[in-house]
């Protein structure tokens, strides 16, 4: 019998987003003035304020609250009526030296035995049911809100647009597990104050987004995923009435509160642990990301059409815990999910140290992970420049998304026989 599935994503003037892009900016700057940074940076958000706090072990010493000011304005909270904006909110610094008891375990003689920042079990994904193997509902949520903010900022089809915003996409599947069709879709944007009244408003905004915004995000998607919109979708567009109030002045915004937005919308599974703000050799980030890596490159070898990889570890302890494979029954190999495991820990050393040498996490590459998830974009080498009234100017050419690269699959094929 068919089923529905649904993701949500939110825009990058989310409350929590803010607070994810600040803690990653934070966290970017004191990796670009020293790679060796032990960072976990917290933010809050609230109307006018921003208070950031956490612990930080590192030779740099950064202007924290310019850095966050910048975010913020680059955001698009620029202006007095938001509450809440760059250049006049109050910032707040709590940030603290790491704790020796926490980096006893992680700091070794030898990098190479670098041990797990903490224990845990993280998870990492993937599907070929999309170009880049990410959930299609999660997919198309986020590239709505990407294109309603690249909207926002050209300020030319749609002008009354305020940052934050969320979406949600619900899809049709067949018992073969195949989308089918897209049965509804939720925008939520604020917006600007109107001088129609609320129905007038509300009908203009309804039509934009049906008219304007979701064409051109159709225009994005492969043919096959186009076809799946048709005139039944149905469409909850700023179902609550009016939405002039947002940002941080509308809700509260805290680091890691939006992490199934971050990875795969629900498919698959999550460990629990957030990843903005925090360096590499937390393993809530790095093995996320590792594991991710893994996924990927199994499915687009052809090991299977959907997998999940789990990782654990023990704080400190330099060889994870375990490693786990799900294939959900699409295996192409005829071998048991265990026994792919097995191969999996063969082909991808797990080791906190080791995947940071793999994916290159030591370099400043956060930023842009931290709005429209962590996983599914496109690998690409950037040039960056980070200015510091204490450290001067330096550029860094950078990898980002390096967990998304399909490096892996002909090492997959051959040790599968594929």
């Amino acid at each position: 019998m068919p089923y529905l599935f649904t993701s949500e994503s939110v825009s990058e003037g989310h409350p929590d987003k803010v607070a994810d892009q600040i803690s990653d900016a934070l966290l970017d700057n004191f990796l670009a003035f020293d790679p060796e940074s032990k960072v976990a940076c917290e933010t809050l958000v609230t109307t006018g304020q921003v208070v950031l706090a956490g612990e930080v072990k590192s030779d740099t010493y950064l202007d924290v609250q310019n850095i966050a000011r910048e975010v913020i304005n680059k955001i698009g909270y620029t202006k007095g009526e938001y509450q809440f904006s760059g250049d006049s909110c109050g910032v707040i610094s709590l940030i603290h030296e790491q704790s020796q008891d926490i980096n006893q375990g992680v700091d070794r003689g030898s990098k190479e035995e670098q041990g797990a920042g903490d224990q845990g079990m993280m998870f990492g994904y993937a599907t070929s049911e999309t170009e880049n193997y990410m959930p299609l509902a999660l997919d198309i949520s986020h590239k709505i809100l990407h294109t309603l903010a690249e909207m926002r900022r050209e300020n030319k089809e749609i002008t009354y647009l305020r940052p934050d915003a969320k979406a949600q996409v619900t899809i049709e599947y067949s018992d073969a597990n195949e989308p089918q069709r897209i049965d509804t879709i939720v925008v939520s944007t604020q917006h600007d104050a109107f001088d129609a009244d609320d129905e007038k408003m509300l009908t203009k905004i309804k039509s934009d987004i049906i008219s304007i915004l979701i064409p051109r995000v159709k225009a994005q998607l492969p043919a096959d995923t186009q076809k799946l919109f048709d005139d039944q979708i149905k469409y909850h567009i700023n179902p609550t009435g009016k939405f002039v109030i947002g940002g941080p002045h509308g809700d509260t915004g805290l680091t890691g509160r939006k992490i199934i937005v971050d990875t795969y919308g629900g498919k698959g599974a999550h460990g629990g642990g957030a990843f903005s703000g925090k360096d590499p050799s937390k393993v809530d980030r790095s093995a996320a990301y590792a594991a991710r890596h893994a996924a990927k490159n199994l499915v687009a070898a052809g090991v299977a059409t959907e997998i999940l990889v789990q990782v654990s570890y023990a704080i400190g302890v330099v060889e994870p815990t375990s490693i786990y494979v799900d294939t959900y029954g699409t295996s192409k190999v005829g071998l048991s999910d265990g026994d792919i495991a097995k191969k999996v820990a063969q082909l991808f050393d797990m080791r906190p140290f080791a995947i940071e040498e793999r994916l290159k996490l030591r370099n400043p590459i956060y930023l842009e992970t931290a709005a429209y998830g962590h996983m599914g974009k496109t690998p690409v080498t950037v040039t960056k420049v980070f200015e510091s009234p204490y450290n001067g100017r330096i550029e860094r050419e950078v990898e980002l998304f390096t967990w998304e690269k399909l490096d892996k699959v002909a090492e997959i094929k051959s040790a599968f026989s594929l």
